[in-house]
């Protein structure tokens, strides 16, 4: 399968809460989890390397509509609900029609 849909989010934690986003993030990859299913192509979180506190994920689809269908789900909302409690500030979205890549983990 190859993304044709994806973004990055710029997330901001508060004061040390970094690590605590990260991990719940990394949630997302469990299985039944956003990040683990066959639509969710590039699920990749990282962290900005001068402040701890920013984290980055980005994710690519197979479709736009595959994403916003996962997204609607269980999962993924009780994931969301736990993230506000650790920002700093609104979270920053970019959207992108993936062209050409490769990823290898």
């Amino acid at each position: 399968m190859i993304a044709t849909y994806g973004f990055n989010a710029t997330l901001t934690a508060g004061p040390g809460m970094g690590d605590r986003l990260v991990d719940l993030l990394l949630t997302g990859l469990d299985e039944g989890s956003p990040g683990a299913s066959e639509f969710c192509v590039v699920y990749l979180v990282s962290r900005s390397a001068s402040d701890p506190d920013i984290v980055h994920v980005t994710e690519g689809w197979t479709s736009e509509e595959d994403h916003h269908r996962i997204f609607a789900g269980e999962a993924a909302q009780a994931i969301v609900a736990r993230i506000g409690g650790l920002l700093a500030k609104e979270a920053e979205y970019t959207d992108y029609v993936p062209v050409r890549g490769r990823a290898a983990f």
